[in-house]
């Protein structure tokens, strides 16, 4: 099941169930359900009980609320239906280095920017990325709240004050009750890769800010998903009409279990209903290849679809 959250000129937020090209306005059957929260509490966060009623509601939906893809999936534009993040999510958590290509590159990067000695190439701090991989532990970090997110073609933002800002594409999963994963999707973990390079205590600077993650297009239910660990994960860089980069990788390459993520996330740390974890990249840009002004981002994963976004220079 694919669902999904649109907006209405005049009527507002809608939630609606992807099948077969066409969108079923399930706030049209019961207004009180306008966004994929709203559904998932009365659920009791239960994916089970999720996919339920959005069949039964799906079952009431008149021919009149039922909209074409296509008509949807457009740049936002208040005067024409268009879609929206598939979940406005009170928290969206992520996790680094879970990839053996990330772990390499950002040691690579660290290690170019330190001086010798013992905290150069060849000491602790050089080799930080690698033993986080390594690591019991993984690296888990606040990524953004709804507000700093967008959804499909919404723009996602390079720092005013960044050089060097990379697209990280990453399948994530949206949580319900008792740590049960209730959907997935695609996410883009915008990153300014020169803050966190400076130092690895700007990671939060790196990460977090206006427009920094862009999640969708649409959430799928663990029912059809089999197996999120054997997913196709690709990426596009589009530079005045060319493509720039594009490379791929399968969710198989990660490193740790969503279970095991999900240990730490939770540990000594309390996460509400909808919240959004981001699993990793395996897709490292090379540097020369940062994000521009002007720039369109594509991320696609097999079984959710294609997540594409303008890139803006704040």
């Amino acid at each position: 099941m694919k669902l999904l959250q649109f907006y209405l000129p005049g009527q507002g937020t809608r939630l609606g169930l992807l099948y077969d090209g066409l969108v079923h306005d399930l706030t049209e059957a019961e207004p009180a359900y306008n966004s994929f929260l709203a559904l998932l509490e009365h659920a009791g966060g239960q994916a089970a009980t999720l996919e339920r009623f959005a069949r039964e509601l799906c079952a009431r939906v008149p021919g009149s609320a039922t909209y074409a893809w296509r008509d949807l999936d457009r740049m936002p534009d208040p005067s024409l239906p268009h879609l929206l993040m598939p979940v406005f999510s009170p928290e969206v958590w992520a996790f680094g280095v879970t990839y053996r290509r990330s772990a390499e590159a950002r040691d690579a990067d660290l290690g170019k920017n330190l001086a010798p000695g013992k905290d150069g190439p060849a000491g602790p701090v050089a080799n930080i990325y690698d033993r986080v991989y390594r690591s019991k532990r993984p690296e888990c970090f606040f990524k953004a709240t709804a507000s700093r997110c967008v959804g499909p073609h919404g723009q996602i933002c390079i720092r005013s004050d960044s050089d060097l800002t990379a697209c990280e594409p990453e399948l994530a999963y949206v949580l319900g009750a008792n740590r049960e994963i209730v959907g997935y999707t695609a996410c883009n973990d915008v990153s300014a890769w020169d803050l966190e390079r400076e130092n690895p205590l700007y990671l939060p600077q790196s990460k977090i800010y206006a427009g920094c993650c862009a999640l969708g297009p649409v959430i799928v239910t663990p029912a059809e998903v089999n197996d999120p660990y054997s997913l196709d994960i690709n990426c596009s860089i589009i530079r005045g009409g060319e493509v720039i980069f594009n490379a791929a990788i399968s969710s198989s390459r990660i490193n740790r279990t969503f279970d095991q993520l999900n240990e730490y996330l939770y540990r000594d740390n309390p996460i509400p209903l909808g919240t959004v974890v981001s699993t990793g990249t395996g897709i490292m840009a090379p540097n020369e290849l940062c994000l521009r002004d002007g720039d369109t981002v594509q991320i696609g994963v097999e079984g959710i679809g294609i997540l594409s976004n303008p890139v803006r220079k704040l």
